[in-house]
């Protein structure tokens, strides 16, 4: 089982890949730092689980587009 996110997590990412869709790619590494930009004043642990969350939904969509 996986670890459940909440909803601030789910409902940012889906605003945030709905404003800057070029922005985001499947490594969570890449997606911190336009996140930094974007969101500054983010904390740092939701920071890292919504640049995980957007990784993740993005290999989702890499997996079903095939």
């Amino acid at each position: 089982m996986g670890r459940i996110k909440g909803t601030l997590v789910k409902r940012t990412t889906r605003d945030l890949m709905e404003l800057y869709p070029d922005s985001w790619t499947s490594d969570f590494e890449k997606n911190k730092s336009p996140l930094k930009k974007i969101m500054p004043a983010l904390q740092k642990k939701m920071r890292n689980s919504i640049a995980g969350f957007i990784a993740r939904k993005k290999k989702r969509e890499l997996k079903n587009k095939k």
